[in-house]
């Protein structure tokens, strides 16, 4: 199973969705895109503008499905918990 998270280091969700990752004991790959710079960032930004049409986050990539913002009980679903 593969995870990816878009996060911002600032925001309440997101850090709210990194936690309940690590609780439940899920590997995940995470980019703070705020903390990011020029092109990289830009890239950021344009995957996570692909994948949801808009640049809300957290962006939760799950095995290809997409969950935007923090929604336990769809990540549950996903992650077979």
């Amino acid at each position: 199973m593969t995870v990816k998270v878009f996060a911002l280091s600032t925001c309440p969700h997101c850090k709210r969705a990194r936690a309940f990752l690590d609780e439940s004991g899920i590997d995940y790959d995470v980019s703070e895109v705020d903390l990011m710079t020029g092109a990289e960032r830009d890239e950021a930004i344009d995957e996570v503008r692909s994948l949801t049409g808009g640049t809300s986050f957290p962006v939760i990539i799950i095995d290809g499905q997409v969950v935007v913002g923090f929604n336990q009980s769809r990540l549950e679903e996903l992650l077979g918990l």
